[in-house]
């Protein structure tokens, strides 16, 4: 009798599980889909962390420090160890330096990045790096989709569309395939733009392009139109320029900037450009992490 009553119990215990996780799909379903952008404050660098709907994890550049770390620990279960996308603008310190740590402590699916020659010893690391912990595929593809199972190192250009579920990512510039070409001087205006739709929303990042770049986005006839701008070189006055705003037409800026850096950045001349056209500026040395949230339909600020 006792024995019957523990199987009677054990039945009735499957069962309320079994529509517990019944309920809980009905409610994912019915549930909004909701896209992720942060910002995240890693002093006078960049990097932003994106989740998409169907929880694909996204990076965009790394900082000038392991500080990115904590901001992936705060925001992914400490379980997950594995990033889909790692996006690298340009090989300079303060966008590449995080990412150092976060590819020794993460297993990355994909690395895009323009795979252009530096002869800084930064760089150098870089590149021994993806030797030691990825296998680089040679070209470039035509698109990425994240039911592939392989990890891939991707060298960027205009060809290339990033498919994330609803979430898509146009590689806007570079124009051409980089790979292998050498730089002596900054890699500002090699650096990869994208830009992320999802539903009616839309998010540019620029890297650190001047208005040089700026201009022949613009001239290319690309679509560079985009509800958030995260504004190029932490706020140089040497980028977005008058050109470049008109064309994005942004509603929100995002400055990612260190407190009291050397640089003066972001300058009066692009704060005041950005007033102008009466766009609302967020700076992560003022705020800290900006994180933001979008249904397809609106962007709501967190």
């Amino acid at each position: 009798m006792r024995m019957e009553k523990k199987y009677i119990g054990g039945f009735v215990l499957f069962l309320l599980l079994l529509n517990f996780f019944a309920w809980k799909e009905v409610f994912a379903l019915e549930s909004p889909q909701i896209l992720k952008v942060d910002f995240l404050d890693v002093g006078q660098g960049d990097a932003a962390f994106i989740e998409t709907p169907e929880k694909h994890q996204i990076l965009i550049d790394g900082g000038p420090t392991s500080a990115v770390l904590q901001k992936l620990a705060d925001r992914m279960p400490f379980w997950d160890k594995e990033i889909d996308l790692v996006i690298l603008t340009h090989p300079e310190s303060d966008h590449m330096r995080g990412l150092f740590g976060v590819l020794q402590r993460y297993k990355v699916k994909y690395i895009l990045w323009t795979g252009i020659v530096r002869t800084t010893s930064e760089f150098q690391k870089w590149v021994n790096v993806l030797d030691q912990k990825q296998k680089p595929k040679t070209g470039f593809l035509a698109s990425i989709n994240f039911g592939d199972i392989a990890t891939k190192v991707v060298n960027a250009d205009s060809k290339i569309k990033i498919k994330a579920g609803n979430v898509e990512i146009d590689i806007l510039y570079p124009f051409e395939n980089l790979a292998g070409k050498e730089l002596k001087n900054t890699s500002n205006d090699t650096g990869v733009v994208a830009k992320l739709t999802y539903g009616k929303d839309s998010f540019i990042f620029t890297g650190d392009i001047s208005s040089v770049a700026e201009k022949e986005l613009v001239n290319s006839k690309e679509n560079i139109l985009s509800d958030v701008l995260k504004v190029a070189h932490h706020g140089s006055k040497y980028s977005t320029s008058d050109l470049f705003l008109q064309n994005a037409n942004p509603k929100i800026a995002v400055i990612s900037v260190g407190a009291k850096n050397t640089y003066g950045h972001p300058t009066p001349e692009v704060l005041q450009r950005l007033e102008k056209y009466d766009i609302k500026v967020l700076r992560t040395d003022q705020a800290g992490d900006i994180n933001m949230v979008s249904d397809g339909n609106s962007i709501k600020i967190k």
